[in-house]
């Protein structure tokens, strides 16, 4: 049973502020439609092998346009490397054809439009809208946003969508995506899946989980 830490988010929170100042997105892109593509992308692949392949992918694929009439077997070859192919291909064709004839070929900027898109849920949609258009509807809950979540005690919860109300409780509106970007980059750097380095963590004394 995961310690209720949650009367010291705001110290945590600070802290990692501190730690990570101005958290930038590693997924490039230059419209929130790139953004959407590489987040589906994103999904079991790294965010630098995604990143490998969407500087060819959009240089190919220019528009909505451009992949909502893509060939779905040269899509696949395309994103191939990313793994789970067939699938994203698939979502990716489909989201296109979608914003093409509901949207005029722009990404909605709404929770209830975004997660009707093909193979868009939640983290997904907070990240779009979030990191493209600047509004704030969640807390994107990828792995690490779940994993520091449970360690550091700021929910009992083990479903994202659980975890993101825990979280959405907890933090101000504004911080909600620097909240989801700075856990990340602590999963990332510090607090591993595997063999933490809570020696090394600047919220090691208020971690209930720490190894220290």
């Amino acid at each position: 049973m995961v310690v209720d830490n949650t009367q010291n988010f705001e110290k945590i929170w600070s802290l990692l502020q501190k730690e990570y100042p101005n958290p930038e997105p590693a997924l490039r892109f230059n419209n929130p439609f790139q953004l959407l593509v590489a987040t589906i992308l994103s999904a079991q692949a790294t965010d630098t092998q995604v990143n490998q392949v969407t500087k060819n992918l959009f240089k190919k694929y220019t528009d909505v346009e451009d992949l909502a009439d893509a060939d779905i077997d040269e899509l696949e070859k395309d994103i191939y490397s990313t793994g789970f192919y067939k699938n994203k291909a698939r979502n990716i064709k489909k989201c296109a054809q979608m914003i093409k004839s509901q949207f005029n070929s722009k990404v909605p900027d709404n929770m209830d439009d975004m997660i009707n898109l093909p193979g868009v849920g939640r983290k997904t949609a907070n990240i779009v809208l979030s990191r493209g258009f600047g509004v704030q509807e969640g807390i994107a809950v990828d792995t690490h946003v779940k994993r520091l979540s449970q360690r550091l005690g700021f929910t009992q919860n083990a479903t994202p969508e659980k975890i993101e109300l825990d979280l959405m409780e907890l933090a101000d509106k504004n911080d909600w995506d620097e909240l989801s970007l700075t856990l990340i980059l602590h999963g990332r750097k510090i607090c591993h899946a595997k063999n933490p380095e809570c020696e090394n963590c600047v919220v090691n004394h208020l971690c209930p989980s720490s190894k220290v």
